[in-house]
């Protein structure tokens, strides 16, 4: 079955960066397109990124992050640079464009000084 795992997020200050990864497994990873997304405290699930044939970004966040993918490695990656409080988050994974009928449990990213 379809299965994401996310890691790399942690406690951050204002301006600085981190790096997620998401391994997956349970499909073709080359095949398809992968997204990040995300749910801050109190809202709704938020699109951040996709990456497919090309990388698409959210305006919230375009130029600061960068989503990339090893396909030998079933993984992909979002880097996040110039991180701000707003967005701090549940960053998760998801396979295929958004909306996914496949995401996972997610990493919390919290920016704060």
């Amino acid at each position: 079955q379809v299965q994401l795992v996310e890691s790399g997020g942690g406690l951050v200050q204002p301006g600085g960066s981190l790096r997620l990864s998401c391994a997956a497994s349970g499909f073709t990873f080359s095949s398809y397109a992968m997204s990040w997304i995300r749910q801050a405290p109190g809202k709704g699930l938020e699109w951040v990124s996709t990456i497919n044939n090309g990388t698409y970004y959210a305006d919230s966040v375009k130029g600061r992050f960068t989503i990339s993918r090893d396909n030998a490695k079933n993984t992909v990656y979002l880097q996040m640079n110039s991180l701000k409080p707003e967005d701090t988050a549940v960053y998760h994974c998801a396979k295929d464009t958004w909306p996914s009928d496949y995401w996972g449990q997610g990493t919390q990213v919290t920016v704060s000084s």
